[in-house]
């Protein structure tokens, strides 16, 4: 049998030439690295293009004339220079163009090379420029040429009601992940919205529970510290200088929880002890009254009267690695009655004030606050009387309302800042805490010590205003700032209306 032959339609190229293969690739071959619309800078000659010729006539294939003609987006030199395009231009950018670009149209026409000009001048493609033009239809004035993108590009944002929260039992609100579980959404959503601050992170602490006559005591104690020249019209604070705030607190010799930063490849320290429940600590009473500056400023008085240890030293019963028996060892008081606490009163802190106290100032009364633990000395003592009038001063024993930490600068602010202080000095043996103690109770600036008292005021006031109780915040008067310019007064003043308001509630 014959095999049947096929015809096939081949087009008729006359004329088809081909680039030479012998010659260097890479010199006709542009570099594929670069931005492939800027082909105007190129070294592609003209021996390297492709020229075809078909029936209708002589046609010549030009790649950067397409290319141009098709994307609009490149100008040569901006890709020249290795300059990165914009991919998004800012509304004030966007703004700017336009501006531009009414400056240099005639009847809402551009130049030739203007589009080409401003996109250089921007960063952009042409394109994007042509976009902008287009959307102010063509130059009309008060165009907006804001992007859109804000609300049309993007993931969407989830959507919480935040007011839900109200309804949520706080005890099922003290992590972000209890929270988000309870309103049924993302842990990292509801972190984000934190972060932006639409809801807020809030630490509570426990305060002492005040019944109604603890509150009006409280109102009366603040009431007394206002000067009594100054009521009615124009009610102000004493100046406190004359008083001098005891109490004790525990100093342990470390923390349970440390916080530290390490370089990665450094190793995690090791803390060890015996018993975390049973951290070595020791009592110190602290005294501290109001300094003193003169009128350049100048400190007079740190008033720091003193902070005392209760140690005993007793010898050591036994020979250890660590000493032999005889030697004088520093050992904490683990009870502390009343007896010790007029023990140390009159033979600490009473010579302690004779000896450091303003001698312009020995002759007014000098009021010690204490508050009203059982250990402390009644205010009619016999013994602390009859030291506390001796060598010509005029001490007395006054107490703070119960139940009103907020009332003694030490527990106001004085005690966190100075255990702050001594948690940066290691210790490992009572007599070095005692010396860690003792370094940070005088390394404790004075100005600080000032501001406290102008808080204590601002506290005074802030009792008065929920009927003495102790749910109020401590306000922010900005006394550092005040310091710095030399406005930061001794004493605060109280609004007329509101002592009037206290004295209506008491009575």
């Amino acid at each position: 049998m014959e095999t049947p032959s096929v015809e096939m339609n081949i087009p008729n190229f006359r004329h088809f030439h081909l680039p030479d293969l012998n010659v260097d690739i890479a010199r006709s071959i542009p570099d594929l690295n670069i931005n492939i619309f800027s082909f105007e800078n190129s070294q592609i000659d003209s021996s390297s293009e492709l020229h075809f010729e078909d029936e209708m006539g002589d046609e010549t294939f030009e790649p950067h004339l397409i290319i141009s003609e098709g994307e609009n987006i490149v100008e040569a030199q901006a890709a020249s220079s290795g300059i990165r395009k914009k991919k998004n231009l800012t509304n004030n950018e966007r703004q700017a163009v336009y501006t531009m670009l009414q400056q240099k149209s005639n009847n809402g026409r551009l130049g030739k090379e203007v589009t080409r000009l401003v996109a250089s001048q921007f960063s952009v493609s042409m394109r994007t420029i042509q976009r902008i033009w287009k959307q102010t239809d063509y130059g009309r004035a008060h165009a907006n040429v804001h992007h859109r993108k804000t609300k049309n590009c993007g993931r969407k944002r989830v959507e919480i009601d935040f007011e839900r929260i109200r309804g949520i039992p706080l005890h099922r609100r003290t992590t972000i992940r209890s929270l988000a579980c309870s309103l049924q959404t993302k842990k990292s959503t509801l972190f984000r919205r934190f972060k932006s601050g639409e809801i807020r992170r809030h630490s509570n602490a426990i305060k002492p529970f005040l019944k109604e006559e603890n509150k009006k005591v409280r109102l009366q104690f603040c009431i007394s510290m206002l000067e009594r020249d100054s009521i009615p019209h124009d009610p102000s604070f004493i100046g406190m200088y004359n008083f001098v705030h005891i109490d004790e607190k525990w100093f342990y010799m470390t923390k349970k929880m440390n916080r530290y930063y390490l370089l990665p490849d450094e190793e995690d320290p090791l803390r060890t002890c015996k018993s975390k429940n049973f951290i070595a600590k020791v009592m110190f009473l602290a005294a501290i009254a109001r300094p003193r500056f003169d009128a350049h400023g100048n400190e007079t008085f740190s008033g720091k009267i003193g902070v005392f240890p209760f140690v005993t030293h007793e010898p050591a019963k036994r020979t250890s690695v660590n000493r032999v028996a005889g030697t004088l060892e520093t050992k904490p008081i683990t009870s502390v009655n009343k007896e010790v606490i007029r023990s140390y009163l009159i033979e600490k802190v009473l010579p302690a004030i004779k000896e450091k106290w303003p001698r312009e100032d020995a002759c007014r009364p000098i009021f010690i606050q204490q508050d009203n633990a059982r250990t402390h000395v009644d205010r009619n003592d016999e013994l602390f009387r009859r030291a506390a009038s001796q060598d010509g001063f005029d001490i007395r024993l006054i107490s703070q309302p119960p139940n009103s930490p907020d009332l003694n600068i030490l527990d106001l602010g004085f005690f966190s800042a100075i255990q702050s202080l001594q948690y940066k000095e290691p210790a490992k043996t009572v007599d070095e805490l005692l010396a860690a103690v003792q370094r940070s109770f005088q390394a404790f600036p004075s100005t600080k010590s000032n501001r406290i008292f102008l808080t204590l005021q601002s506290c005074m006031i802030e009792i008065m205003k929920v009927k003495g109780s102790n749910k109020y915040k401590i306000p922010h008067i900005k006394k550092a700032m005040m310091e710095r310019v030399g406005q930061l007064p001794t004493h605060l003043k109280c609004d007329s209306e509101l002592v009037q308001e206290v004295f209506n509630y008491l009575s």
